[in-house]
């Protein structure tokens, strides 16, 4: 069997002048970003607009791009508005269409990157292995594959769907032929005339299967639980909304900004299942219009309230998966055998590709597991004890000086995560301000004042269609709390994000033990 995933990487066959090794100095930094996805390249491109050019971003691959890089897969794009999906301060006028495809966006944020000159800061093929806080200095001690730092400020731009969810089913490891990981895609292995299985019927899968189809001999499409589905309202950008967007003064901007205030709207509809259970009716109608064979359409029908699980949208999924070389199995995968797999019926259907269409671990985040706290204690294993929670998505108690982009409850089911990132990144900058203004070597966040504001959230998630109870989806854990989605408007979630308050925080002046500290209790 070939490999399940293979991780993009730089050769790393040189270790940077700035990186201690053997006993060697290390160079200390002021920042340390870890990714280079929006969430870092936000990060990196702000600071250097405030003026702090001591920061390093650390990035495991040989080129920027996050997901956007990774997820190569045939038909992968975006399902928010191009301009709403780009940063505010970086604004595009050459999208080609209303949602951007993945080259599309991939060129966007390596442009991005040369336009605002932050590749001088990154270190490609430097993979975080380990970040452990220092109480006495107060720094953060990290890790990299390709040498060791030390940074007053650690922020992960790792996001929540950067590391793969491989299922756990009997005999996969042993399969002999080709399976891979759709974000991993393997563009080298040509799947023209071959008996494929795709495993999950998720986000990714309604993107890449209209693609593979009409060139596999055939495919077994394993769908575990059916995804509303809506049509998908991407339209070629006109020449005359070029020409706008191009030459009109402050018109990107205004297309920007009423789609952002438009989809709060669906904010509210979410909130509500009764409300979001009527708007149902339109992925319904999809779905009756484009499957007219009954007892198909009931393989295909949810059971649950709509948004419980994400909204889909696709305008080629369901005249794919009726073509004569298409299989749709929902009975339960009991096993894999070397050339074959076995649902729970009992059935073996012969294969020679694996595609795991298995989505991400959005509520397991692997980084976790290698940031230490003031305590000693793992941040993966906080998050266990505790459940996964952080004080305005951002900052966790017992982790100084650590900031989390896209950390929990930042998810969003109604618009753009480019809108959280940017305000996130705001708090962050206030955070190095106001640190600055007071002299402080640190801060963190009280574990009172953390519990408070994820009581608050989670009572605000109570009733929504996120937790309505009736689904299994990935925003929640294992334990049905839900650490992922941020249940209300995004100019509220702006709002809490707009200053730093260090009343909330546990302030030290000074780096050294024994020093003064501010705000102890």
């Amino acid at each position: 069997m070939t490999s399940i995933l293979e991780p993009a990487r730089s050769d790393g066959s040189t270790r940077p002048a700035d990186a201690g090794s053997g006993g060697g100095p290390q160079r200390h930094l002021r920042v340390a970003v870890i990714g280079s996805g929006f969430s870092g390249l936000g990060m990196a491109i702000r600071l250097l607009q405030k003026g702090i050019d001591d920061f390093l971003v650390f990035e495991r691959a040989d080129e920027v791009g996050g997901t956007w890089r990774d997820n190569s897969y045939p038909g992968a794009a975006c399902d928010v508005m191009s301009h709403l999906y780009s940063f505010s301060f970086a604004q595009n006028p050459n999208w080609k269409s209303t949602f951007g495809k993945r080259d599309e966006l991939y060129s966007y944020l390596r442009d991005t990157a040369d336009r605002f000159g932050v590749r001088p800061h990154i270190r490609f093929g430097h993979e975080l292995l380990a970040a452990r806080w220092d109480g006495t200095a107060r720094r953060w001690h990290i890790e990299t594959s390709q040498g060791d730092y030390t940074a007053q400020v650690l922020v992960s731009g790792t996001g929540y769907l950067s590391e793969a969810a491989i299922p756990d089913i009997p005999g996969l490891a042993d399969f002999e032929g080709t399976v891979f990981h759709s974000s991993r895609w393997r563009h080298d292995h040509d799947l023209a005339g071959r008996k494929v299985a795709v495993i999950g019927t998720g986000a990714s899968a309604i993107q890449f299967v209209p693609k593979i189809q009409p060139t596999v001999g055939r495919l077994d499409l394993y769908q575990r639980t059916p995804a509303w589905i809506g049509p998908k309202n991407d339209k070629p950008t006109s020449p005359l909304q070029t020409k706008l967007l191009r030459g009109l003064p402050g018109y990107q901007n205004f297309r920007r900004n009423f789609n952002m205030w438009g989809r709060e709207i669906l904010a509210f509809v979410m909130k509500r299942p009764k409300v979001a259970g009527k708007m149902q009716k339109m992925a319904d109608d999809h779905l009756k219009k484009s499957v007219a064979d009954e007892t198909l359409r009931a393989r295909l029908t949810p059971d649950y309230v709509m948004a419980c699980k994400r909204l889909l949208f696709s305008n080629a999924w369901y005249p794919a998966i009726q073509q004569p070389n298409v299989d749709l199995v929902t009975d339960a995968i009991a096993r894999v055998e070397p050339h074959a797999v076995v649902t729970a019926d009992g059935t073996e259907r012969e294969i020679d590709t694996i595609v795991l269409g298995t989505g991400f671990k959005a509520t397991d985040r692997p980084i976790a597991g290698r940031i230490t706290g003031c305590d000693g204690r793992l941040l993966r294993d906080v998050w266990r004890e505790h459940g996964m929670a952080a004080h305005r998505g951002t900052t966790v108690a017992g982790f100084p000086n650590l900031f989390l982009l896209l950390g929990p409850n930042t998810t969003l089911g109604h618009s753009s995560q480019v809108v959280m990132i940017e305000a996130q990144i705001g708090y962050v900058l206030d955070a190095l301000k106001v640190m600055d203004k007071k002299g402080l070597a640190s801060v963190e966040v009280r574990k009172t004042v953390q519990d408070d504001w994820n009581k608050r959230l989670q009572t605000r998630l109570d009733g929504t269609v996120w937790n309505a109870g009736n689904c299994k989806s990935w925003y929640l854990d294992e334990h049905g709390r839900n650490p992922s989605i941020w249940p209300t408007y995004t100019w509220r979630f702006r709002r809490h994000t707009k200053r730093f308050d260090p009343s909330e925080y546990r302030l030290a002046t000074s780096a050294g033990a024994g020093l003064p500290a501010l705000n102890r209790t």
